[in-house]
């Protein structure tokens, strides 16, 4: 696909450490300040999840066998609100976390990998990344889990497409160190491509043994439907060069 001329406007030139702490975290906020809203919504669905009656919670979970029975019945031409509800959760599962350990670790690698989309693609492709990274790994658990009545919940596959993402850029063009909080000093792109790529295979392998526990299943489709967004139709990245 062809990416257009070059944009030859500078990207957003990031704050000088001279400029004191302060400087900084503005400039983070300024920039990142839906994904850092994303994340603050994470945090607060997870205290409503401890804090308030349980069991509030279950109907926006992913459940593979009544996606399943719902998609059945789109497709006989009788469906209806409950059923429009349950494809829902596709979405809604990814708001939800099992504990603090699940939702610190998705926060942190969101927060990573979804900073650097928004530094080389804008607000809106992080979005749209999130929603359709979301969306694709619960239908892939669905698809590998049809009979299944499991609840199925955490950001994961999201993640997993944004890892998914910097990976099809990365291989349509040469992108710059990027340097995110906590990464003490910049890393090579190739080391960050290199990571998801190590990461997705692991998933794999975890699947093809069974591993259970965990929605392997989400991890890749997430990541799947997020490597084919960027590689296929993501522009170019200001800040990027052809390779």
């Amino acid at each position: 696909m062809s990416a257009g001329p070059i944009n030859q406007n500078p990207p957003e030139s990031r704050p000088s450490p001279q400029r004191g702490t302060g400087h900084r975290t503005r400039w983070i906020i300024r920039k990142q300040g839906l994904l850092l809203g994303l994340i603050g919504l994470m945090f607060g669905i997870f205290l409503l999840q401890e804090f308030v009656d349980s069991g509030w919670d279950v109907r926006f979970m992913a459940v593979p066998g009544a996606i399943a029975s719902s998609w059945h019945d789109l497709l006989d031409g009788t469906a209806d609100a409950a059923d429009l509800r349950e494809f829902g959760t596709l979405l809604s599962c990814a708001f939800l976390h099992g504990g603090i350990e699940h939702l610190l670790y998705n926060m942190l690698a969101l927060w990573i990998f979804a900073a650097l989309t928004v530094d080389l693609l804008g607000s809106r492709w992080m979005a749209l990344i999130f929603g359709i990274a979301a969306i694709s790994g619960s239908i892939c658990h669905t698809l590998l889990n049809a009979s299944e009545f499991v609840p199925m919940l955490g950001a994961s596959g999201a993640v997993m497409g944004f890892e998914g993402a910097y990976l099809g850029l990365a291989t349509r063009w040469q992108l710059p160190d990027p340097q995110v909080w906590p990464m003490t000093r910049p890393v090579p792109p190739e080391q960050l491509a290199l990571l998801a790529v190590v990461g997705v295979a692991m998933d794999y392998f975890a699947l093809m043994s069974h591993g259970g526990g965990i929605a392997y299943g989400a991890h890749l489709g997430g990541f799947t439907a997020g490597l084919f967004l960027t590689a296929l139709a993501a522009p170019m990245p200001k800040a990027a060069k052809r390779h």
